[in-house]
């Protein structure tokens, strides 16, 4: 796959290990909508706004990604149509559905991340990113430490940086609470770990769905 080796293929640079497993999870527990995406961010970061040069990467943490130099325009295109658009319209037609029964609701994006990257140790256990909803953000910070863990704000990723794509143009422009969250790969690369991060984020989005509340923040701009 994409010109990786074995150990590469099954590695956090293809996919955030344990996030779509610990997301099901969720989804199942609470009685919630999930969207998934099934392919790698290698193919196409649907993560990411199409004008990040790293929506189609050639390097992860030292890796070199060989299916994805010299990509052609109709080579992006056919990832575009057939991948990123689907992923970003599936989402855009659940949070309709929902609007429809009278539903306002609570986004939530979840991924996970290498305890090392790029060489570099990484100390939090837990990622909470935000950028227009601080209200929602703090509550899982809060708690998610009351839970003992080490968590960041705006840490190891950013709210408020470029690869929020999903959060910036599905939930913020029309208002809907939200917030992205990270978890340390080796905390749910298996069974347990899923269970029990997956316990302690139901009760914390159960307590965010009874303080639902729309933020204001202005109408959606198109990136299509």
């Amino acid at each position: 796959m994409m010109g990786l080796d074995y150990l590469n293929r099954h590695s956090h640079v293809v996919h955030d290990i344990g996030a779509g497993a610990l997301a099901e999870t969720l989804a199942n527990n609470l009685g919630a909508t999930a969207v998934l995406c099934q392919y790698s961010r290698l193919i196409v970061d649907c993560n990411r706004e199409l004008v990040d040069h790293n929506a189609f990467i050639e390097y992860s943490d030292d890796v070199d990604i060989p299916a994805n130099h010299n990509l052609r325009n109709h080579e992006k295109e056919k990832r575009i149509s057939e991948i990123y658009w689907p992923y970003h319209n599936a989402i855009e037609g659940q949070i309709g559905r929902l609007k429809d029964q009278g539903i306002n609701p609570v986004f939530i994006s979840i991924h996970s991340f290498s305890p090392i990257m790029n060489g570099e140790a990484r100390e939090w256990e837990m990622g909470v990113l935000w950028d227009k909803d601080p209200t929602t953000a703090k509550i899982f910070l809060s708690d998610l430490g009351e839970a003992g863990y080490l968590v960041g704000d705006n840490k190891p990723y950013s709210g408020k940086d470029f690869e929020d794509f999903t959060i910036d143009y599905h939930a913020e422009p029309i208002g809907l609470p939200h917030v992205g969250i990270e978890i340390r790969q080796d905390l749910i690369h298996h069974d347990d770990g899923i269970k029990r991060i997956s316990g302690i984020l139901q009760k914390i989005i159960n307590l965010v769905t009874m303080q639902n509340r729309p933020i204001d923040i202005g109408t959606r701009k198109s990136f299509k």
